[in-house]
């Protein structure tokens, strides 16, 4: 038996919950997934799933195997960048997931590591709290940007390093059009904002929680006139339509150049959400991720994504 393939076919498997599209997802057909479980099956002398007439879940015996499997996985890929690094080249691929809210400075945090260690290439995902979690639990992702006070760091065996601080924004076309690009207005009370047209994210994102929280603690209650789990969508419908919108300053930092825009920062409350890089802190870092993380920790990067994030610089 070859453990290796037959652990990822795992993977795939508890992944998809099926074993026709985790087979397709691996690129070999049913029955020779079906062989590659029943062997492990052998090796390890217990049944890893449960089987009905379709996947059923995994015993408590497979739990331990997939657990194993992610670390053993985790490991051998760990393995392949050292031998494919030199002493002062760190080579292979880092997986950076962001909410969508901070993807702009995660995109701006991989243009940086890769001109710093261009034998690195960087993969940024935008990826909702709840997948974030999921994916730093079972080594999917080797880092994720996002709202560390949500995380439960001690918990869930995870470390934490700080970036910047997320200040929210009413973005909305401006009366005057500014010919050195959007303006930072003057700001306006939450409850202010409340009886404008908004378009807002979906119920299901964290950071939809955190708006409606602050229009909670302003007294006020929000029918938003468009919903969307797309940031796009939420931008675009501002400077296409007649909606305002609400977005932390790492978003409004992308539209800096465009005159007919204004955005107003929110008070009462004033509303700030630490966002931080999460690693696991048990699994071992490969060459790549080190470098990552000393980028993470290091002044110039932290100044740079504070002067694209926060309250912006008027």
């Amino acid at each position: 038996m070859n453990l290796l393939p037959s652990l990822r076919y795992l993977l795939a498997l508890q992944e998809h919950k099926h074993f026709g599209r985790a087979a397709q997802a691996c690129h070999i057909t049913q029955p020779a997934l079906s062989n590659a479980i029943r062997a492990l099956e052998r090796e390890f002398d217990v049944v890893i799933v449960k089987r009905d007439r379709n996947f059923a879940g995994l015993t408590p015996q497979g739990e331990l195997v997939l657990a194993s499997a992610k670390l053993m996985l985790h490991e051998h890929a760990n393995l392949l960048q050292e031998l494919q690094s030199d002493t002062l080249t760190p080579r292979g691929p880092v997986r950076i997931g962001a909410v969508p809210t901070a993807v702009p400075i995660a995109a701006r945090f991989a243009a940086m590591l890769h001109a710093r260690h261009n034998g690195i290439q960087p993969v940024v995902l935008s990826l909702s709290s709840s997948e974030l979690e999921r994916g730093l639990e079972d080594l999917s992702i080797d880092m994720a940007l996002g709202y560390s006070d949500r995380m439960r760091v001690q918990e869930r065996k995870l470390r934490v390093w700080p970036q910047y601080t997320e200040h929210y924004f009413l973005l909305r076309r401006a009366a005057q059009p500014n010919s050195k690009g959007l303006q930072i207005a003057k700001p306006l009370p939450w409850k202010e904002a409340a009886n404008l047209q908004l378009c807002l994210l979906t119920p299901e994102m964290h950071n939809r929680t955190i708006v409606d929280a602050a229009f909670t603690a302003a007294g006020v209650r929000v029918i938003p006139a468009i919903e969307t789990n797309s940031i796009m969508t939420m931008m675009l419908s501002v400077m296409a339509g007649d909606v305002c919108s609400v977005l932390p300053g790492a978003l409004v930092d992308t539209v800096r150049t465009y005159k007919a825009l204004e955005a107003l920062p929110l008070t009462g409350p004033e509303v700030k959400t630490r966002i931080g890089f999460i690693s696991h802190a048990l699994a071992r870092p490969s060459r790549a991720l080190e470098a990552a993380l000393a980028l993470a920790q290091d002044g110039a990067w932290l100044r740079h994504a504070a002067a694209h994030s926060g309250l912006l610089a008027v």
